[in-house]
């Protein structure tokens, strides 16, 4: 006589089956997705790092916008990358600067999509750091205040989310009191809570034209090996008014997520950064993997890992996948 075990198998035998018993779920409305916009006229530069992903100048971005919102994606958060640069980043709070710009043009095309604004400097800074310079160290405090002033401004331009990725001490209370004291009560914070010092975020680095002219980040950004830190990191955010948790990388760091969303009671959003995009698509162009299937298949493993939403190159190749399979 067989001896009795589980037959977990019985829960897998058809689709519908499986459908009925399925756990997690990917839907279009937890994609958030980035865009690079640039100066100048008639641009829609593919970056070779970043297969089918461009720059835009603001008279191409319209046709990209209308895409986004043909697919369902119901956010985009905005990167630019100004002509002119200099010590303390000054285009990054600019009236007129090209995040500024942009997002006045997305609320103006389509006013119901989440405009979140990437706020931070090294697009801006002619030494390619996140803060301001003194004695080649990144200055904590004097930082804060650029920073304050650069959310103040894309809200100020109709930016729905300030989304400050800095890494500064005390960004998240620095910025909640200037968006507070400017009338910007109702504007979210969605704090990089969590953002390491990555491999994994070299072809962004392309795109954005921001890498470090001297040094690293290691002294402001997260060493990846830390885990408890992680936890101090944003429990300080939580305790200074942030509205949602980040933690980037996504792939590396899923226990993180996890234990993001298990310790906090905010949404917690997974940045599947440009060094995870790329080594797909370089993967797939070469026929090692199924796009399609390792793309949805990592989107839905970050969901499981306790991921509320993701930032992600793939949001338009994902929300053609999704549905086709609805």
């Amino acid at each position: 006589m067989t001896a009795y075990f589980q037959r977990h198998r019985r829960l897998r035998t058809t689709a519908a089956m499986r459908n009925l018993v399925r756990e997690t779920y990917l839907h279009t409305n937890d994609l958030i997705y980035p865009i690079f916009t640039v100066e100048g006229e008639n641009i829609k530069h593919e970056i070779p790092s970043m297969p089918g992903v461009f720059h835009y100048s603001l008279d191409r971005l319209e046709e990209e916008i209308q895409e986004v919102v043909e697919l369902g994606i119901q956010s985009v958060i905005l990167f630019g990358v100004p002509n002119e640069k200099d010590a303390c980043g000054s285009q990054a709070y600019a009236e007129n600067g090209i995040v500024q710009q942009a997002t006045r043009k997305v609320k103006q095309w389509a006013p119901h999509l989440v405009t979140m604004a990437d706020t931070c400097l090294c697009q801006y800074t002619d030494h390619g750091h996140c803060g301001m310079i003194h004695n080649e160290y990144v200055d904590n405090d004097s930082s804060l205040e650029i920073l304050v002033k650069t959310a103040v401004s894309q809200a100020q331009a109709g930016a729905d989310v300030i989304a400050p990725s800095n890494m500064m001490d005390g960004f998240v209370a620095a910025i909640r009191q200037g968006l507070d004291e400017a009338g910007f009560v109702n504007v979210p914070i969605m704090s990089y809570a969590v953002k390491y010092a990555s491999q994994f975020y070299g072809p962004f680095r392309d795109a954005a034209h921001s890498t470090p002219q001297f040094g690293d980040r290691k002294t402001y950004q997260m060493d990846p090996a830390n885990r408890l830190e992680a936890m101090r990191e944003a429990a300080s955010d939580v305790a200074e008014g942030a509205d949602m948790l980040m933690v980037k990388p996504a792939l590396a760091y899923m226990d993180i997520i996890r234990e993001v969303k298990d310790n906090f009671d905010l949404p917690v959003a997974a940045y599947n950064v440009s060094g995870e995009y790329a080594m797909i698509k370089a993967a797939a162009q070469r026929g090692w993997v199924d796009e399609k299937g390792i793309t949805l298949e990592m989107l839905t493993g970050l969901k499981r890992a306790g991921a509320d939403m993701i930032l992600t190159y793939s949001a338009k190749d994902a929300a053609r996948w999704l549905k086709e399979q609805n």
